[in-house]
C-alpha cells in the first residue's frame, strides 16, 4: 500500500484532468455521492467530482473488514477527505462468502446496499462509482469465458438504479493507466490494494496477462470491446420488451397454452424474463432447456412441469407455470 498522507493541501491543480472532463456533461441529480475506496479510481473520481460540482460531493467508505490493512484504508480516505474538505461516511459491513460464492460477489451484495443507504444518509440523490474502461474489458471477457448471453456481454450498465438509488459509472470510457497517471503527475497519494496483484483471482489474471496482449495485438480493444457491449445492451432492451409484451398478453402469468404457440426462442426469452422480473431469480442454460422441454410435452393436464431454479422450483398450476421458493 503506498504511503498514507501526511496533513496538508492536496496537491492538485485546478484544472481537470482532460480524460475527466466528461464528468462536467453527466446528467445525474445533486448532491452525491462517491464511492472512495482510497484506490486509483475512486481517488480520481472525488477529485475531480468535488471540482466539477463544490460543496455538493460526499464520499462513502465501505469497509468490508476481509483484510488486516481494512483499518488503514479508511483511515487514509479520512484524511484524503479531510483535505478536500469533503464530507466522508464510513460504513462496515459483514462481506464474508458462503460456500459456492465468490469473494467477490459477496462484496459485491453488501456493497450496494450499503452505498444506497449511505447516500440516503447524506442526503445526496445519486452515487458515483469508478470502474473505468479496463473494469469494462474484464467484465465482458469473464462474461463471455461462462457463455454468458447478452445480459452478460452488455457488462456494466453507465447508469442503473439499485436499493432504491441512481448509481453511475462516469469512467468508463478511460482506461486505468490515463487515471493513475494523472494522479502521478499531480502528486496524489492513493490506495494500492495488494490484493490487486493476487493472480489467484480471475480477474486479475486477466488484467496482468490478457490486457497487455490485447493492448499490444489491438491498440484500440477498449473502444471497440466497450461499442460491442452498447450493442448487447441495446439488443437486450429489445428483447425485454419483446417479453414485457408477450407476457402481458398473457395477462402477466406463464400461460402453458399461449407459450407453447411461440417459436422456442421467443418462449426462453419469455421465461427468463418472467423468472427475473417475477421472482429475481435466473435460469441457467440446462435448467431453461429442460423447461422448454417440459412446456413442450405438456399436452394434457395430467403433464406435470417441475424444474429447480436458484433456491425454488418451477412447477405447472393447472394452465400456468409458477415459481415456488424453497421454505
Amino acid at each position: 500500500m503506498a504511503a498514507l498522507p501526511t496533513p496538508g493541501p492536496t496537491p492538485v491543480s485546478a484544472a481537470i484532468n482532460p480524460a475527466l472532463a466528461p464528468l462536467r456533461e453527466l446528467k445525474c441529480p445533486r448532491p452525491l455521492a462517491v464511492a472512495f475506496s482510497g484506490g486509483a479510481d475512486s481517488t480520481a473520481l472525488l477529485i475531480a467530482s468535488a471540482q466539477v460540482w463544490p460543496g455538493q460531493v460526499h464520499a462513502i467508505h465501505v469497509n468490508h473488514g476481509l483484510q488486516p490493512a481494512a483499518g488503514a484504508f479508511a483511515d487514509h480516505c479520512r484524511m484524503a477527505c479531510d483535505r478536500l474538505s469533503v464530507k466522508l461516511k464510513v460504513i462496515e459491513v459483514d462481506a464474508r462468502h458462503g460456500s459456492g460464492e465468490s469473494p467477490e460477489d459477496a462484496a459485491r451484495k453488501a456493497r450496494y446496499p450499503a452505498l444506497a443507504q449511505g447516500a440516503l444518509t447524506l442526503g445526496a440523490k445519486a452515487v458515483l462509482l469508478g470502474q473505468h474502461a479496463d473494469d469494462q474489458v474484464e467484465t465482458l471477457l469473464l462474461a463471455l469465458s461462462r457463455g454468458a448471453g447478452l445480459p452478460g456481454m452488455a457488462a456494466m450498465p453507465a447508469s442503473f438504479v439499485r436499493n432504491g438509488m441512481h448509481f453511475e459509472r462516469p469512467l468508463l470510457g478511460i482506461s486505468g493507466a490515463a487515471i493513475r497517471n494523472w494522479l502521478t503527475q499531480e502528486g496524489v497519494v492513493y490506495i494500492d490494494d495488494p490484493t490487486n496483484a493476487d493472480i489467484a483471482f480471475t480477474r486479475n489474471r486477466i488484467r496482468h496477462r490478457l490486457l497487455p496482449a490485447l493492448e499490444e495485438t489491438f491498440p484500440r480493444f477498449r473502444e471497440t470491446f466497450a461499442r460491442s457491449a452498447r450493442h448487447a445492451a441495446q439488443a437486450q432492451e429489445l428483447l425485454t420488451a419483446l417479453a414485457e409484451q408477450d407476457l402481458a398478453a398473457m395477462g402477466g402469468m406463464a400461460d402453458i397454452k399461449a407459450l407453447q404457440q411461440l417459436v422456442p426462442a421467443r418462449q426462453a426469452n419469455l421465461l427468463r424474463h418472467w423468472l427475473r422480473a417475477s421472482y429475481g431469480v435466473s435460469a441457467s442454460t440446462a435448467q431453461l432447456d429442460e423447461l422448454l422441454r417440459q412446456v413442450g410435452v405438456c399436452t394434457t393436464r395430467g403433464h406435470a412441469v417441475r424444474i429447480k431454479v436458484a433456491g425454488g422450483l418451477v412447477q405447472r398450476a393447472d394452465e400456468q407455470l409458477v415459481y415456488v421458493p424453497s421454505i
